[in-house]
């Protein structure tokens, strides 16, 4: 189910003009699975979760890390979810 929502957000993301990279970094674990990244520069990143999912600790460590250097994280965990973050932060 977590990859699903992952290519639904991947192909509304890309339907907005924008894209949605998988995000991997050697040597860092827990950062979020997606960095989204949109016109005008704008970067955000999304963490993708099964249905009821929660983050781990060390995920919910790399989202404040985050979060302390002005980026926003989001956590998606279904396909209303996707719906909600496309029209809060791509339209």
């Amino acid at each position: 189910m977590e990859s699903r929502i992952e290519n639904k957000l991947k192909l509304e993301v890309e339907k907005h003009g924008g894209l949605a990279l998988k995000f991997v970094s050697p040597g860092m674990a827990g950062v979020p699975d997606r960095m989204i990244l949109m016109k005008n520069g704008k970067v955000v990143f999304v963490e993708l979760k099964a249905l009821g999912k929660k983050m781990r600790p060390l995920q919910i460590k790399r989202k404040k890390q985050l979060e302390a250097l002005g980026f926003k994280v989001y956590c998606i965990d279904n396909f209303k979810g996707v719906k909600d973050f496309v029209q809060e932060v791509m339209v």
